[in-house]
């Protein structure tokens, strides 16, 4: 895990072949403490990127290491280490992105689909520490994922499924009980 991690984060300080320059990027809110994390790096000017977009709070680059050709990155201007952590105010501004870009991905790519996917944590497959969102452009047929390939089996309705489902309203009615943001109506 340790030397994927490593690969990936020299494909992204040295992406092969070398692109042209990058416009610079303006003055980010990353902090001093994180100058070994790549995304600060990049939102900084200090590393290469194919910049797709900026605003006040997030970036889109081409990822250097794509699955596909468009494969692109929104990225928090601030560090954070995942999505867990990142403030919902900083998680919706990327969100509200997704329709813009995906469009544009999608146009630009010929292709006439989307994923979106979070690696949040490391068994989830996060190799970079700093939240991102990844824009994946699809082609039917493409074959990208080999989970495409599996039977899904329809969900099992027992005291097993719905002993997780009563334990995820319980947690989420007791966050909201603590934060007092955001409550569900089911009870």
């Amino acid at each position: 895990m340790e030397a994927r991690r490593l690969a990936l984060l020299y494909s992204h300080l040295c992406p092969s072949p070398s692109p042209p320059p990058p416009p610079p990027l303006s003055p980010s809110a990353c902090s001093p403490q994180s100058n070994d994390c790549v995304f600060c790096l990049i939102i900084r000017g200090q590393s290469p990127a194919f910049k797709l977009y900026e605003d006040d709070t997030c970036l889109c680059i081409l990822d250097t290491r794509p699955l596909i050709r468009g494969h692109s990155l929104i990225i928090p201007k601030s560090h954070f280490s995942s999505l867990d952590t990142t403030p919902p105010s900083v998680v919706a501004a990327m969100c509200s992105k997704v329709p813009f870009l995906g469009n544009a991905i999608m146009k630009a790519t010929g292709s006439d689909s989307f994923n979106l996917l979070v690696n949040n944590g490391v068994a989830a497959g996060q190799v970079i520490f700093h939240t991102h969102i990844h824009i994946i452009p699809r082609k039917a047929g493409d074959c990208l994922w080999t989970s495409e390939s599996l039977h899904r089996r329809p969900l099992k309705i027992d005291p097993e499924t719905s002993g997780v489902a009563n334990r995820v309203r319980e947690l989420l009615l007791n966050v909201s009980e603590e934060s007092k943001g955001q409550v569900s109506t089911l009870s």
